[in-house]
């Protein structure tokens, strides 16, 4: 029995050996060491810095002023405004984005013909940057030459055309679909490779013995995609917490202060107000808000998917 156990610490020795990390090794990876320290880590431990000052971003005062930013980030109306916005946005996005994906991934999965074009003009928003997206949706609605009012108006119904970006209660609404509108078709993408990872021969059990449409994907295509779901849904919900171009061309956060979001007052108080301190302070809140909601979302998802 000796001679086999020896026979594996050798050939373990031997792999030990084989596996060690050589030296010159170092010299491949510290370009991309030196350069990620310095785009990112720097800057982090940087912005950590400047989150307890005043600073105003230009000049070289930078006073220490200890907690004094995150106590007015909890006391500011504006801040609670901003985060509110923030919410309404990233929960009806993550909801919608995600239903329609699936629904756009259906379809596509059960068309033959011409599927490769309905893929392709499904997915075609996703390639337009947001400002690109924003402007052409900042036109669609404008209430004096929009397509959209232009319509109703042509169709019999000008008494509903109404001020889309301008009037508080539509502003956020709008920002809202045409978001949708440019996301559905990135998640339809990941839906429907999980889709077609599904075999056919479930649902055609399920279909002779007399499961309907609905129950076959309640029973059996909705809960193969949850890893997709898992996935689109935690990418739609960090896409829609930092949420920026759209507003910034649609609205400027306005009517008011109604479509401002955290990441855009983040943009204003440190670039408009030259408040780059408060900014940054505000900045690092929103960082462990993602941070607390994306691990709380993936615990819950995954202990979906096994539940599935």
């Amino acid at each position: 029995m000796t001679a086999p156990v020896v026979q594996s610490e050798k050939a373990y020795t031997a792999l030990k050996k084989k596996k060690k990390w050589p030296n010159y090794a170092l010299f491949f990876i510290l370009p991309a060491f030196i350069l990620y320290t310095l785009f990112v880590i720097v800057p982090t431990l940087g912005s950590v810095y400047y989150s307890f000052t005043s600073w105003d971003g230009i000049s070289s005062d930078v006073r220490f002023i200890g907690l004094a930013n995150f106590v007015e980030i909890w006391n500011s109306p504006r801040v609670r405004n901003a985060l509110q916005n923030t919410l309404i946005l990233t929960i009806s996005l993550v909801i919608l984005e995600n239903i329609l994906a699936i629904l756009l991934a259906l379809l596509v999965d059960k068309v033959r013909w011409f599927s490769k074009i309905f893929r392709s003009v499904f997915y075609f928003p996703t390639l337009l940057s947001g400002i690109v997206m924003g402007f052409v949706w900042a036109m669609m609605l404008n209430y004096n030459f929009g397509v959209i009012n232009q319509l109703l108006t042509k169709i019999g119904f000008g008494a509903i055309t109404v001020d889309w970006l301008g009037d508080p209660r539509y502003a956020l609404i709008s920002i809202l679909f045409s978001t949708v509108w440019k996301g559905a078709g990135y998640y339809m993408i990941i839906y429907l490779a999980g889709l077609q990872g599904i075999p056919q021969e479930l649902n055609e059990a399920a279909s002779i013995d007399g499961a309907s449409g609905w129950k076959q994907f309640r029973h059996i295509t909705f809960p193969l995609l949850a890893g997709s779901v898992t996935v689109c849904m935690v990418l739609s919900m960090i896409s829609a917490l930092k949420i920026f171009d759209q507003i910034a061309v649609m609205t400027d956060g306005g009517p008011g202060f109604e479509t401002e979001t955290l990441t855009y007052l983040i943009y204003k108080v440190g670039f408009g107000e030259l408040r780059q301190g408060f900014g940054t302070a505000l900045a690092m809140v929103l960082f462990f808000i993602i941070l607390i909601i994306t691990v709380f979302q993936v615990k819950i998802l995954q202990k979906r998917e096994v539940e599935m």
